[in-house]
């Protein structure tokens, strides 16, 4: 039996999403909702207009267009409660209900339940007051800290304070373009952790978990892991340079245990869950938790899963996750690069594109739409290039090759890809 599947989103996680599931022989169709120039009508993929927001709405479409599994990946959509309404409904969704999700959409939330349960990370407190705020940066016994919204943040709202004269600078840039009497967003301050960033991702039913390869983020915007920190701007898996060891008690200490405590205390899940992670002196400690399929990491765990995707989000649907286990890669590297428009309005043509899958590389779509038969850019983040080969820098080199040959006006990407990160692995290959 075939059944229709709805992606839900617009980003390249989306788009490798929608790419991976129809692969399954059980899949006849995917649409994407409101998709991108990628999940345009390419092959068993398409695009849909049907209103993501409007729960009753997208309950009808669901049913009149016999939809059997509905993936909502953005973290807006499951704070506000679409699986908690859709799964009422009678429909079958992949997703963590509104409590839950507020795992990943509320920092103060996230880290209470984490002190609750033992689960690792760094020391913090909540404010909303910026007096207070500057009060405790003062005494704090960790002298570099991060500031920080609680809510969900594109990036712009987290300050990494040198000092605690720059701390406090950082709370009074956060609350002062506030309307005077509104209530102040809630603040984290917190200890800034050092050490090497990695993202650990898995599918759950509640119970079982059906972890993925850990991944290794790159977020310094310039070559050479120089310049400012901000999102991911590109990633590469498996992060070969972790032991087995290490990557095991990353998930049991940390996914594991965080999904036995949400079961204890009573909460339904049955979707993606995540971690980022710093591997610090003092072992492993979380930087937040993940809800959602996440960008870029997706685009590198997706195209060496073996399993059908499809199967596995349904086993996680209906409890039978354990089924399904274990989960199985492709003994291979991943590797993709974000390329990003900058200074540039959207609407600008998009070249190279054949070029770069005439290469045998994946090219997911973030910030794009069609216009006048042409794809165009359509937002900050443009595309990400995926590369996946028998190593590391056989990747990053056609990943690099299919980056040269995309052009649009404005484009910027990292050159140098992974530059760190294959540095210590070919120093580990001559050891």
């Amino acid at each position: 039996m075939s059944d229709k599947v709805l992606v839900i989103g617009s980003g390249a996680r989306e788009h490798a999403l929608a790419w991976k599931l129809a692969q399954s022989a059980h899949v006849k169709q995917v649409l994407v909702a409101p998709g991108n120039a990628g999940t345009a009508d390419s092959g068993k993929i398409s695009n849909s207009a049907v209103s993501i927001s409007n729960a009753p709405i997208l309950t009808q479409f669901c049913k009149d267009h016999n939809i059997g599994l509905t993936v909502v990946n953005p973290i807006t959509l499951l704070t506000a409660g679409i699986i908690d309404d859709l799964t009422a409904a009678g429909v079958r969704c992949f997703g963590p209900t509104a409590k839950a999700a507020q795992l990943e959409a509320s920092k103060s939330f996230a880290k209470g339940f984490m002190d609750r349960h033992g689960i690792p990370t760094a020391r913090w407190k909540s404010f909303t007051n910026p007096h207070e705020a500057c009060s405790f940066i003062t005494y704090a016994e960790f002298p570099a800290l991060v500031v920080k919204t609680s809510g969900l943040t594109s990036g712009r709202d987290i300050y990494i304070a040198n000092d605690k004269d720059e701390a406090c600078r950082a709370v009074q840039q956060l609350t002062q373009d506030r309307t005077l009497g509104a209530p102040m967003e809630t603040l984290i301050v917190e200890e800034h952790l050092e050490g090497e960033e990695l993202s650990c991702l898995g599918i759950t039913d509640g119970t079982t978990l059906a972890a993925m390869p850990l991944v290794q983020l790159l977020k310094h915007q310039a070559d050479g892991d120089q310049g400012s920190q901000t999102q991911a701007i590109g990633a590469f898996c498996p992060a070969a340079q972790i032991s087995e060891t290490l990557s095991k008690e990353i998930k049991a200490t940390i996914l594991q245990k965080a999904i036995d405590a949400m079961r204890q205390e009573g909460w339904q899940y049955a979707g993606v869950f995540g971690a980022r992670v710093m591997l610090t002196g003092q072992g492993p400690k979380v930087l937040g938790f993940k809800c959602s399929f996440q960008e870029p990491e997706s685009q590198v765990i997706l195209p060496l899963l073996k399993n059908d995707l499809y199967e596995v989000t349904g086993a996680a649907v209906d409890g039978r996750l354990c089924r399904c286990l274990p989960v199985c890669l492709q003994d291979r590297f991943a590797v993709t690069v974000v390329m990003s428009c900058v200074g540039y309005s959207d609407g600008q043509e998009i070249k190279g594109l054949s070029i770069a899958k005439g290469l045998g590389l994946e090219v997911f779509h973030a910030g794009t739409a069609m216009k006048d038969g042409k794809v165009v850019t359509n937002g900050g983040r443009v595309l990400t290039v995926t590369a996946v080969k028998k190593d590391l820098v056989s990747a990053l080199e056609e990943a690099n090759k299919g980056v040269s040959a995309i052009e649009f006006p404005g484009a910027v990407y990292r050159q140098d890809e992974g530059y760190q990160p294959v540095a210590i692995l070919e120093q580990a290959r001559r050891l």
